[in-house]
Parts: structure tokens; sequence; C-alpha cells
């Protein structure tokens, strides 16, 4: 009887401790689970649209306050009515979206070059002793220098040609891409390479299934840059290096501007070129970041 008792209360002490293990592995997992929900869309309009419009209007109100206040000479400060009519005048000529397309479609090929040598270039970096003790400084040299500074050079070397605008390009984002990545390789915790050597991914699948998912923050801070370095760089070619072979880009149009002593065509210039960054980060880098914040449980709205 006494036997049958202890039976009893041991199978009663096993089950009580399988289901305290049953409820704590429920509650880790309710811990991981991410409630994603959709925002709906007054949300997102409140929150997201709304305030960069805010934004916009103020800074049009001040400029209009500043040219009624008359700050300085006219054709020093436009007001907002004149550059609006200078691109209401390239919109009917037809050579608005011309001018937008000839720096927009240099940049982006421009940027898939960089990224098709600045990626394994970080990788090499990141994963050689000797070649980041050999050039690893000099990739942070190259990204401190401005990279109107090769513009002059490359004209030199290649022309006033397309090749040379390619040349300024890599030269600014390349260091830029391969430094991120690197400073996101950096960063993956050495469990995880221990753990993918123990399974067998070393060299190229080692790259490809551990090191880039787990680099992959870091690395897509370096796209950004990247892609901050080739407009920048872009322009900046484009204002210095101008010729009738080359299109009229946002550089070229912003140098006609000066020489034509045309502010209202400076500002529009100079609004396009931002209107270019902002889109791109919005609509390429911003969901890209995302969908990694997603994935990796980071992001609670969707």
């Amino acid at each position: 009887m006494a036997s049958t008792e202890t039976t009893t209360r041991s199978a009663g002490t096993t089950d009580g401790k399988a289901d305290d293990l049953a409820g704590l592995e429920a509650g880790l997992d309710a811990l991981d689970a991410v409630q994603v929900r959709r925002t709906p869309l007054r949300e997102v309009l409140v929150r997201k649209v709304l305030p960069p419009l805010v934004a916009v209007a103020l800074v049009l109100v001040v400029w209009q306050l500043l040219v009624w206040a008359e700050v300085t000479d006219a054709y020093k400060l436009p007001p907002p009515s004149a550059v609006w009519d200078s691109l209401s005048a390239m919109w009917l000529e037809g050579t608005l979206f011309g001018v937008l397309w000839t720096s927009v479609s240099r940049a982006l090929l421009g940027f898939l070059m960089a990224l098709a040598i600045g990626t394994p270039l970080g990788l090499l970096v990141a994963r050689v002793r000797f070649v980041r003790a050999a050039i690893g400084p000099i990739l942070s040299g190259l990204q401190s220098l401005p990279s109107v500074a090769w513009v002059a050079p490359a004209v030199l070397w290649l022309g006033l040609n397309d090749s040379m605008m390619f040349a300024v390009i890599l030269l600014g984002a390349v260091p830029s891409i391969a430094n991120g990545l690197v400073a996101g390789v950096d960063q993956v915790p050495p469990l995880f390479l221990r753990a993918g050597r123990t399974l067998g991914a070393t060299g190229l699948r080692g790259a490809r299934h551990i090191v880039m998912p787990a680099a992959l923050p870091g690395y897509l801070a370096g796209l950004k840059q990247g892609w901050a370095f080739s407009w920048r760089s872009l322009m900046a070619a484009e204002i210095i290096a101008s010729s009738p072979e080359l299109g009229l880009g946002l550089g070229q149009l912003l140098e006609n501007g000066r020489n034509n002593i045309d502010m209202p065509g400076i500002f529009l210039a100079i609004l396009l070129i931002l209107s270019v960054g902002i889109a791109i980060d919005l609509l390429i880098f911003s969901p890209l970041e995302r969908a990694v914040l997603r994935r990796r449980g980071l992001l609670v709205q969707s």
C-alpha cells in the first residue's frame, strides 16, 4: 500500500514538473513571438506622411517671409514661386525627366558596379588578416577623401565621358561599402562562426550562409553610405566636368544656373538633387531595413 502511494506521488511530481516545463517553454515562445500587425492607413498618414509635409510647409513659409522681409537682394533669394516657374518651364519643355534620368541612371549603374566590387573586397579585408593590415587603413583613408578630389585626375586619365563619371563614383562608393561590410563582420558573434565551421560551412559557403546574414545590418548601413557617396561623387563630377557630350544632368543644371546667374534655376537643381536622394532612401533602403528588422523580430509594427 505504501509502495503504491509512493509511486502515485512520484508520478504526480513528474507530471507537475512536466507541466511546469511546458509552461516555461510556452512562456519563452510567447516572449520570442513578435506580434506583427498591419498599421492602419490613417495612422501611417498621421505618423509618417504628415510630419514631412508640415516641415516642408514651414520651410516654404519661412522662405517666403524672408523674401517679403527683403533680408537680401531679390536676385540672391528668389521667392518659391520663381522656383516653381522654373520647374513648370522644364516640364513644359519636356526636359525635366531627361535631366533626372541622366543623373539617376549614372548613379544607379555606378552604385551597382561599386556594390559588385566593394562586397568581395570587404569580405576579403574582414576575413584575411594580411589583407586587412595591408589595405584596411587605405580604405579608411579613401573614405575620408572628398570625392571631388578624384574629378581632375579622372578627366586627365579617361577624358570627358561616362567612364570618367563611373570612375569617380567607384572611388567614392567602394570604400564605404567595403568598410560597412567589415564593420558588420566584426560584430558577428564568434559563436556563430564556430557553429558554422562545426556544421561544415567554411570558405565561400560560410561567407554566404553565416557571415553575410549575421553581418547584414552593418552591411546595409554601408550600402546606404555607399549610395550617398555615389550620388555626391556624381554631382561633383557633373558640376566640374561639364560637356555637351555628357548630356545635361542635375550637376550640369546647377552649374548652368551659376553661369547664368539664375538663382531660381540653382534652387530648383538643389531641390531636385535633394528629392532624388530622399526618394532612393524611401523606395529602396528603408524597405530593406524594415524587412531585415522584421525577420529578426525587431520590428513590432508592419
